[in-house]
């Protein structure tokens, strides 16, 4: 089947055929007999604003709806949420409201309602923006990436996977199929913090997600402050060893790591003001939900 895709302000309609594999397998033959011609279809809501804006051209799209790829499974030891579960499922996810709260909180924030019904994990996680709500929970969480193409299935962590600024380690013809994370004890909480100029439907101009643990971890996460999301281990290792007390030097420690930009939305030493003070404010968050016991 063809369809056309064009907009007012792109350049003129470029044609691709739309294809809708039986199989996971065969959805990877396929990309593979196509090469640079093909690209995998999940939510759609950044490729094909692409297209219309002529950044991209495929002349093949082949969708993973239907691959049993939109799924949130919940094992004794670990969650997995599946490529093309959207972001307003995540948001609605019993087991994502208290310590993996952080989830809901950055998939919240992802476009309006219309765009969080389709947008999808997968393709937040393999579009590798900087400024991606999602993913830097998901760093925070030590998650780890599952990919299937050719010779099977490999798994490596996220924090591995995303190389800079839309470009990662998936290979052409394969397909990130999943996301997953230990379930947190008991005694943990996440916080997830995003600055913009609106709540929604807006590029972070600095996003942070923080995860501690009673006694233990300390996770630090931050977008749109590098060519990549970004860890901090030596904030980390900081909070792990002096606890509260060095919530704000995390903050500062953080602000020095990162390396942001000067754009319209703001300049490179206002966002390094807002990781320091985000920072603290998500682990005094997450400090404040374990002592409560919210978490």
């Amino acid at each position: 089947m063809s369809l056309n895709a064009s907009s007012r302000s792109a350049p003129p309609a470029m044609s691709f055929s739309f294809h809708r594999p039986g199989s996971l397998d065969a959805a990877i033959a396929f990309a593979r007999e196509q090469g640079d011609a093909a690209r995998f279809l999940a939510g759609g809501t950044d490729l094909i604003i692409q297209i219309n804006r002529g950044r991209v051209a495929p002349r093949h799209l082949i969708s993973l709806d239907g691959l049993g790829l939109d799924r949130i499974d919940e094992a004794a030891t670990e969650y997995a949420i599946g490529a093309m579960v959207t972001h307003d499922a995540v948001v609605n996810h019993p087991g994502f409201q208290t310590n993996l709260v952080a989830l809901a909180q950055a998939s919240a924030v992802v476009g309006g309602r219309q765009v969080r019904n389709i947008a999808t994990v997968g393709g937040n996680i393999v579009n590798a923006s900087p400024a991606a709500d999602l993913v830097p929970v998901l760093l925070a969480l030590d998650a780890t990436v599952d990919l299937r193409g050719l010779n099977g299935t490999r798994s490596m962590p996220l924090d591995r996977f995303l190389v800079e600024r839309g470009r990662t380690e998936r290979r052409p013809e394969e397909i990130l199929t999943a996301v997953r994370f230990d379930k947190p004890p008991a005694a943990s909480a996440t916080w997830f913090l995003k600055a913009g100029r609106r709540k929604a439907m807006e590029i972070s101009v600095i996003c942070v997600a923080a995860q501690l643990v009673r006694g233990g971890k300390a996770r630090i996460a931050i977008g749109a402050a590098a060519s990549r999301t970004v860890r901090v281990p030596d904030a980390e290792v900081l909070v792990e060893r002096q606890g509260a007390a060095a919530f704000r030097e995390a903050g500062r420690i953080a602000a020095d790591a990162v390396a942001p930009i000067d754009d319209v939305r703001a300049s490179a030493r206002y966002r390094k003001l807002l990781v320091a003070a985000l920072v603290e404010r998500a682990l005094v968050a997450c400090a404040g939900r374990i002592e409560r016991g919210e978490a």
